[in-house]
């Protein structure tokens, strides 16, 4: 039988809020990540680019279903974890865009022709879904 690797995590409380704000912001990639990704990973079976390696450990970061406009406004939504072969752990670290994530988590995020918008520079997010409209439009 082969051994499954255990889930740790670099910041437990930080990855949980992100996690969470994956959940209420965009469920298919929540849905993806929980029942999909995690039971592969925690098998061996490691999704998503290699960026690094070294003797013992590998650096992977995987990439989460989401909308397209979301992505051309934040950024592609990233699991950042790091594999421990020899010990059988993965290291949870990070996911990815920072900002919005961490924002999504301690206040209501309001929504502009579907994609999120930020409170801290409404109007940056606005501006880049209305030019990235126009462009599609053309």
């Amino acid at each position: 039988m082969k051994q499954s690797y255990i889930f740790e995590y670099q910041n437990e409380n930080d990855f949980r809020k992100k996690e969470r704000s994956v959940r209420k912001y965009n469920m298919l990639a929540y849905k993806k990540l929980t029942f999909e990704y995690y039971p592969k990973i925690r098998n061996g079976e490691f999704l998503g680019e290699l960026i690094s390696s070294d003797a013992n450990t590998k650096n992977y970061e995987l990439v989460l279903p989401t909308d397209e406009m979301f992505v051309k406004v934040h950024g592609e939504i990233k699991l950042h974890y790091t594999v421990y072969e020899d010990k059988k752990i993965i290291l949870l670290t990070n996911i990815t865009p920072d900002g919005i994530l961490e924002e999504g988590h301690r206040a209501e995020l309001t929504a502009y022709k579907g994609v999120m918008i930020s409170k801290a520079h409404p109007e940056k997010d606005m501006f880049k879904i209305n030019l990235l409209n126009m462009m599609q439009n053309k």
